[in-house]
């Protein structure tokens, strides 16, 4: 299989147009090539050139072999909705064929339904069993049969017949009504004598055409099903599954409500028999659904939030509402956008709003507390409002562009993390372009008109003179003292980097949707039977867990779309816990509690392996396993070899879990060793002899009988009972062109031996692979470390290599794509200041600011036991942007406070005194209005809480450095 199919296969799609990796699995009868592209790579076209590069493949394929078919694997293609359908009263072959041509065929036609595929249950089947014995003695042989069933069970159009008045098609019924006219084919062609023949031929010869056997008389005629190789149950009850896929495009909520819509119409309208239930096993939509609410509840907590703020310190309604105004003005002006580039309402994009809603009023305060500030120290209200714009402009500008130059590289990056965010950071920016429009634009028009200023309550004024009176006093004193502030942030910012570079770090942060994975892997040969009894003690020991709503079980392999991956000593049971806010423990603590349970189960020579299920359609790696190492040779055996030296020294490093390698199964198969002298002088060959055997073990399907609008095979195949033993197996007849007979262990030896289940490759070269699971609550950077130390220590022979894979090589270059990020986020920020300010001073003095928001980031991360992860180094990065908005707006005031007094210091204080108010409340809008995202506290807020807690603590500890450690270091760097 593997140097008759996969290699011919491999060299035609490797030349396949954007494919960037090439994986095969070739097992007995199976071979299995997977292309990857990059991330974001037109998987249609994809489609359509792997196509045209098998179309190639085909001829220099064996004959003997099925068609090979191409299709992909869309992380959009996969089931919206699940359904197991079952029933106490109707046998697996009468339930599997009213779901495959009845209920399937109401859901097909729904808008935004690509497919429903079924799997499961029984499929029926006419066999004909042949009786070897009576075969002999008569003469008959499969091919006999075969062809002498194919040439009666055919209708074959004749013609048009022409009439005196009309015109008639016409043909020749031949195919049988009903399946015991099987029975009546008759085993020897009878125009093999012409007419003329058997009238002048002798009463022998007649005979001999005349009294050929019927098929009935070598063979029994069951109308039966397909044999059972895999069962799906569902909370242990037998099933059918019906796997219901979106169209790409489609919308993933409104398409699984249409299908759920479907089946209650179905039930009223008493289209569904009483006898069936149908389950609905998976839903994505309820995941997502619950994830964009919590979102949309966070945006909309958060602008309640920030708008408390702005009343509390402008004590006006009239002035909170127009602050309030940009909220609305710039979700609508950033829907608007994200419609007009083909983005949707999903996770990420509502994440973008609830990030941004915070900061889309920064702009509108600053311009509305600098319109308050002249009017009121102005008699016309209106040139009091057009002084305070021009006075502020040029500070809203730099501090808008260097936010967007922070983050618009993400923009333009590819691979996973483009993928994951980029629709998050387009969301964000437009937010932002949108706030900056609004206070520019409708902020001051609306200010320019009010009809009362701001008037604070007595409290409320009292408190902030006495924190400004507070605040300067402070600034005087350190301004004139030494520098030992500068230096304690410096020792302050040290210890965070020292600490920040040494917590865990993972990818990407785990999601809980309670969905459970358990695979069963035992002994390769292991007979269905048993493998059925081991699933079902471990189903009974599921069921006595708390917090399980549902069992899934595909025993004896695995079923996607119309797909069945036949291994009776394999098993995948999908357990679905209750909501994460109706159980007292989370998966990991689920899985862990469960896990001390199994290893008192001492089951041997079975291999339990359960598992959470990560984000939906993302893999960091070729493999579903976090922990991927790979080792290239040619030499299964010695491959093999390396790789048990291999896990045995990773099996010493915490954290690593459920390691194993491709080569750990084997089988032992019955190896047939065809005598080729022998074989020719008889008249067969070896090709001819597999042919053969395989009709009598596996069957060959002969032809279809037709029934109403079902198609059932009819299959010629060996009843079980007559190969028993080995014997049975030597004693097969085989029949050459004379029609004399020989037995099998005439022409063939047979042999016992060992050979893997499959091999595995990888760019048209052998490899054997080493995964496992990552313990949640190890830090990868560790892992990693150590890893490498065993690589690099581990003796190779000449032409074997071993490379990383998985999620450990994804945090490496995680860490490189991070790093250049931040560095050109700094880079366009000291740009951007350095053509706003013509000078290099005062952007130094603030991008002085940006590295010491580390200490609040820390801090945060520390408190809320939170590892170091990809939205974690987005928020910093964004930060990068953030925090020098202050700085920005109060190194601008200073530089106009000193055109009026020559005293450094006092330009200083003045400037921080008109700014403190603004400064408080643009942190504080941002910082509160990102705390109910932050909190982490409902179901989907796990991807994007990190990158909220980075920018509120960030944030927060920014304030201290805008309002203390700005004014100093302009202060030193002046005088």
């Amino acid at each position: 299989m593997e140097e008759q199919v996969t290699r011919p296969l491999e060299e035609q799609l490797a030349s396949t147009e954007g494919v960037i990796s090439l994986q095969s699995e070739t097992s007995e009868g199976r071979s299995a090539i997977n292309l990857s592209f990059p991330y974001g790579y037109d998987v249609d076209m994809a489609l359509r050139e792997a196509s045209t590069r098998l179309d190639r493949a085909k001829r220099l394929l064996p004959d003997t072999i099925q068609a090979p078919t191409v299709f992909k694997l869309d992380p959009s293609q996969n089931a919206v909705v699940t359904v197991a359908i079952s029933s106490p009263l109707r046998d697996a072959v009468e339930l599997r064929s009213w779901v495959d041509h009845s209920l399937s065929k109401w859901f097909v036609n729904l808008p935004g339904v690509a497919a429903a595929e079924v799997g499961g249950g029984l499929i029926r089947e006419i066999q004909i069993l042949p009786d070897l014995r009576r075969m002999i003695s008569l003469g008959i042989t499969l091919e006999e049969i075969t062809q002498s069933v194919q040439r009666d069970h055919v209708d074959t159009p004749i013609g048009r017949l022409y009439l005196s008045s009309q015109e008639l098609s016409s043909r020749v019924i031949g195919r049988f009504s009903t399946v015991d006219q099987l029975a009546t084919v008759r085993l020897s062609p009878v125009y093999a004598l012409s007419s003329e023949t058997l009238l002048t031929s002798s009463k022998a010869a007649y005979n001999t055409v005349i009294n050929r056997p019927y098929l009935g008389e070598v063979a029994r005629i069951v109308d039966t099903h397909e044999e059972q190789r895999l069962e799906v149950r569902f909370n242990e009850v037998p099933s059918i599954k019906m796997s219901l896929q979106k169209q790409p495009e489609a919308n993933a909520v409104k398409v699984a409500e249409t299908i759920l819509q479907r089946i209650d119409w179905l039930n009223a309208h008493k289209n569904i028999p009483e006898d069936l239930q149908l389950a609905v096993v998976d839903n994505q939509a309820i995941y997502v659904k619950r994830a964009l609410a919590n979102a949309v509840s966070a945006a909309i907590s958060g602008a309640g939030l920030a708008m408390l703020v702005v009343y509390l310190f402008l004590g006006n309604w009239q002035s909170t509402l127009i602050i309030g105004t940009a909220i609305p003005l710039a979700v609508t002006v950033t829907l608007i956008l994200m419609v007009a580039n083909g983005l949707t309402l999903n996770i990420m994009t509502l994440g973008g709003l609830a990030l941004g809603v915070g900061m889309v009023v920064d702009n509108t305060i600053v311009m509305l507390e600098n319109i308050t500030r002249h009017q009121q120290q102005s008699t016309d209200s209106q040139a009091g409002a057009l002084t305070a714009v021009h006075e502020i402009t040029s500070a809203l500008i730099a501090s808008s562009t260097t936010n967007l130059a922070a983050i618009l590289p993400f923009l333009f990056i590819v691979g996973l993390v483009g993928l994951l965010f980029r629709e998050l950071i387009f969301t964000i920016a437009v937010a932002m372009l949108a706030s900056l429009l609004v206070s520019l634009t409708v902020v001051p028009a609306l200010a320019a008109h009010r009809t009362q200023s701001t008037v604070h309550t007595a409290w409320l004024a009292i408190l902030e003179r006495k924190l400004n009176h507070l605040y300067t006093r402070l600034l005087r004193i350190l301004l004139q003292g030494p520098s030992w502030v500068i230096a304690l942030f410096s020792i302050g910012l040290i210890l965070s980097l020292q600490h920040l570079f040494s917590m865990k770090e993972i990818f990407l942060p785990e999601f809980d949707e309670g969905r459970v994975q358990i695979n069963v892997l035992a002994e390769p040969g292991l007979a269905l039977t048993e493998m059925n009894q081991l699933t079902q003690q471990l189903e009974h020991l599921l069921k006595q867990q708390p917090s399980v709503d549902s069992i899934f079980v595909e025993m004896g392999g695995m079923i996607y779309g119309r797909s069945q991956y036949e291994a009776s000593h394999r098993s995948q049971l999908m357990i679905q816990l209750q909501p994460a806010n109706q159980r007292d423990l989370s998966t990991d603590q689920w899985i862990k509690q469960f896990n001390e349970q199994l290893a008192k189960l001492e089951w041997l020579g079975v291999k339990l392996r359960v598992s959470s299920r990560g984000l939906r359609g993302i893999r960091v790696g070729n493999t579903e396993e976090q922990f991927d190492l790979k080792i290239q040779g040619l030499d299964l055996p010695t491959l093999t070899h390396l790789a048990n030296q291999m896990l045995t020294q990773l099996e010493n490093i915490p954290g690593l879990n459920n390691l194993k390698h491709s080569a750990e199964e084997i089988q032992q198969e019955m190896t047939i060793v065809v005598n080729k002298q022998r074989a020719e002088l008889a008249g067969f060959h070896a090709q001819t002899i597999g042919r053969y055997l395989n009709t009598l073990l596996n069957g060959q399907t002969v032809t279809h009988f037709i029934e109403g609008e079902q198609q059932i095979a009819i299959k010629l195949r060996l009843p079980r009972q007559q190969l028993a033993d080995l014997q049975a197996v030597q004693d097969l007849p085989l029949y050459n062109s004379a029609g004399i007979t020989y037995r099998l262990s005439e022409l063939a030896t047979l042999r016992w031996a060992i050979a893997p289940t499959e091999i595995k490759r990888e760019q048209q070269q052998r490899i054997l692979q080493i995964t496992g699971d990552i313990a949640k609550d190890t830090d990868l950077t560790t892992l990693n470390t150590q890893v490498e130390k065993y690589i690099a220590n581990f003796q190779l022979p000449a032409g074997y290599t071993l490379y990383r894979g998985g999620v450990t090589q994804a945090l490496q270059e995680n860490q490189h794509l991070t790093q250049a990020l931040l560095g050109l986020a700094v880079f366009l920020v000291w740009v951007v200041m350095v053509v706003q300010y013509e000078s290099l001073r005062n952007p130094l003095i603030i991008l002085f600011s940006i590295p010491f928001a580390l200490i609040g980031v820390t801090w945060g991360l520390y408190w809320l036991d939170l590892p170091l992860s990809m939205p974690v180094w987005l928020g910093i990065i964004m930060l990068a942007g953030i925090v020098v908005n202050n700085a920005i707006i109060l190194v601008e005031t200073i530089e106009q406070q000193r055109l009026q007094t020559e005293v450094l210091s006092e330009a200083i204080v003045n400037s921080a005194a008109l700014r403190l108010r603004p400064i408080l409340m643009t942190t504080l809008t941002t910082v509160i209005g990102l705390i109910p995202l932050s909190l982490g506290w409902s179901q989907g807020s796990e991807m994007l809480q990190p990158l909220a807690v980075t920018i509120v603590f960030g944030l927060s500890f920014s304030l201290l450095v805008s309002l203390l450690l700005v004014p100093m270091t302009y202060y030193r760097l002046t005088i």
